[in-house]
């Protein structure tokens, strides 16, 4: 039950430190691997339930998701940019909020609990950290969608999982936001084209 975690913990951290706004869509997809394998080893009987919600992640999550993204940030057309801004200063704030993330879950919790808390924690920390210093839409629509996943992986702490009818609302929500985030991503911005028209014009 351990190595999903880690699988999970490496997608959402390596992308910040060393990841490509276009390698974006692969980690996602590498996410909801890693949430559909977790989801497994959670369940020693593959249930209708597990089965649904597993088929729920690979559809929505690892394979509609990172295709809209992916095509959203194709039509955006923009150089391919670090997700976050590559300087010491950033990666050490990222590690702190890493260290600090496993740290607020460690003492309550038992170990297994501990670590998927820390794992959630930390891909929410570094999720905001990158909304922070890069306003780039592309960039922003992907920190959302981590936080998204983290979501989902903290389904995982509960004693009960959720019902059907809150997964299904979960994924209309998740795909919601990429379709619409996508949409206004890909959408060329006319304010440069609007700003430049009363220069021509008076040069004229």
């Amino acid at each position: 039950m351990t190595l999903p975690l880690v699988v999970f913990l490496v997608a959402a951290v390596i992308p910040v430190f060393l990841g490509k706004i276009r390698s974006a869509p692969v980690w996602l997809a590498v996410q909801a691997m890693a949430l559909g394998w977790d989801g497994i080893a959670h369940h020693r009987e593959l249930s209708f339930h597990a089965l649904v919600a597993l088929f729920e992640v690979i559809l929505a999550r690892g394979t509609i998701a990172p295709l809209l993204l992916r095509q959203a940030i194709r039509r955006r057309a923009e150089p391919n940019l670090d997700l976050m801004p590559s300087n010491l200063f950033a990666w050490a704030i990222a590690i702190a909020l890493i260290v600090l993330a496993f740290e607020f879950g460690a003492p309550a919790m038992s170990d297994q609990h501990a670590l998927t808390l820390g794992v959630v924690g930390a891909t929410v920390a570094v999720a905001l950290l990158v909304l922070s210093t890069n306003n780039s839409p592309p960039a922003q629509l992907v920190s959302v969608l981590f936080m998204e996943n983290a979501l989902a992986l903290f389904e995982s702490l509960l004693p009960e999982p959720w019902p059907l009818p809150v997964h299904a609302a979960l994924s209309a929500i998740y795909l919601l936001t990429v379709g619409v985030g996508g949409w206004l991503v890909g959408t060329p911005d006319s304010s440069g084209a609007s700003a430049e028209a009363p220069v021509a014009e008076e040069r004229a």
